[in-house]
C-alpha cells in the first residue's frame, strides 16, 4: 500500500508520482507482487485512488476482512508531515489522519506489518503504532525534525538495485533497506557539509524507542528476518522442499534472536547455542541441495 499524500505545490507532486511509480515497479517487477496486491492511494487519483482519509479508511476496512496472520502488509507514505504541538499528522488529500487515527486502522489488522513513514515530524507514528510483531520505521526521531526529508529518495533507491543485499543473498530484508537507507541520508548530509536535519530510525520489539541503523539496541532482530521477496516456498510445487525453505527461514530468525540476546548470556552459553544453531541451519541447507 502506497499512500502519496498532498504535495503542496508541482515539485513535490513530480517528486512524490516519481517515487511513488518506482516503488509499485520495483514490488511488481523486481519482487514479484501480482499487480492486484499492490495498491497507490496518489494525489491526483491517477493510479488506483485518491489520497483521502475517506479512501485509506476504506481501503483498511477492506483489507482487514481479506488478511490473515499468514499475510504480509506493507505501507509506505510518501508526502508531508506536521506536528501541532499535540498531534502528528500525515498531510492527505482534504482532511489528514492523526497518527492516533492510522493505530486505529491498523488495529484491526491481524497480518504482519511494516509500516514506513518517510515524512518530516514522524517520530510520533513510531510511538503510536509500536506493537510487538510490527517493524515500523520513521524518516526522525523527533517532532522538531520538520524539514523537507531526503530519506524517501534512498529508500526508494534501496528496492530499485541489489546495493541494500548487503549479506550477498539476492534478497533484501526489511532492516538491509532500512540501513541503506540510513547510510543515503547520512552520506548526503556530509557531502554537503550540512547538520543532519532527519535522522531515521526503526522499532520492531514494541517498545516504542526506535534504533538508528547504526547504533546499538535492541531493534531489529525481526525486520532482518522480513524479506520484500516471496517467502522461501511459496513458489515451489515440492511440498517437502517448501518445508524446509520456512524451516531454514525460521532458524535464521533464531540466529538473529541469538545475536541479539549474547550480551545476556555467559560466553559458554552463547557458544553452544550458537553451535546448536549452525548446525541446524547446515543440516537444513544440506537436504535442500539434494532436493533442488
Amino acid at each position: 500500500m502506497i499512500v502519496s499524500g498532498a504535495s503542496g505545490g508541482p515539485k513535490y507532486a513530480a517528486q512524490q508520482q516519481t517515487w511513488g511509480d518506482e516503488l509499485a515497479t520495483a514490488f511488481k517487477d523486481r519482487f514479484l507482487f501480482p499487480e492486484s496486491n499492490v495498491v497507490t492511494l496518489s494525489e491526483q487519483g491517477t493510479r488506483t485512488a485518491k489520497s483521502t482519509a475517506e479512501n485509506v479508511r476504506r481501503l483498511f476496512g477492506d483489507l482487514r476482512r481479506r488478511l490473515t496472520r499468514d499475510d504480509l502488509l506493507f505501507v509506505v507514505l510518501l508526502g508531508h508531515g506536521t506536528f501541532d504541538g499535540e498531534s502528528a499528522k500525515f498531510n492527505l488529500v482534504g482532511p489528514d489522519l492523526t497518527a492516533a487515527e492510522w493505530k486505529s486502522l491498523l488495529d484491526g489488522i491481524t497480518a504482519r506489518l511494516v509500516l514506513v513513514n518517510t515524512t518530516a515530524s514522524s517520530f510520533p507514528f513510531l510511538e503510536e503504532l509500536s506493537q510487538r510483531g510490527r517493524v515500523i520505521i520513521t524518516a526522525t526521531d523527533s517532532v522538531a525534525q520538520r524539514y523537507t526529508t531526503v530519506f524517501p529518495e534512498y529508500f526508494v533507491k534501496s528496492l530499485r538495485d541489489l546495493s541494500a543485499d548487503f549479506d550477498k543473498n539476492n534478497r533484501v530484508s526489511i532492516w538491509e533497506a532500512f540501513a541503506a537507507a540510513s547510510a543515503g541520508v547520512q552520506q548526503y548530509y556530509e557531502q554537503r557539509g550540512q547538520l543532519s536535519t532527519e535522522r531515521p530510525v526503526l522499532d520492531d520489539n514494541g517498545d516504542k524507542v526506535g534504533r538508528e541503523a547504526e547504533a546499538p539496541g535492541p531493534d531489529g532482530t525481526l525486520a532482518r528476518t522480513i524479506y520484500f521477496d516471496a517467502e522461501p516456498g511459496s513458489i515451489t510445487a515440492d511440498v517437502a522442499l517448501a518445508g524446509l525453505q520456512r524451516r531454514r527461514a525460521a532458524v535464521e530468525g533464531q540466529l538473529e534472536e541469538l545475536k541479539e540476546r549474547k550480551g545476556s548470556m555467559s560466553a559458554e552459553e552463547y557458544e553452544a547455542e550458537l553451535e546448536r544453531v549452525l548446525i541446524e541451519l547446515s543440516r537444513i541447507g544440506r537436504q535442500i541441495r539434494q532436493r533442488s
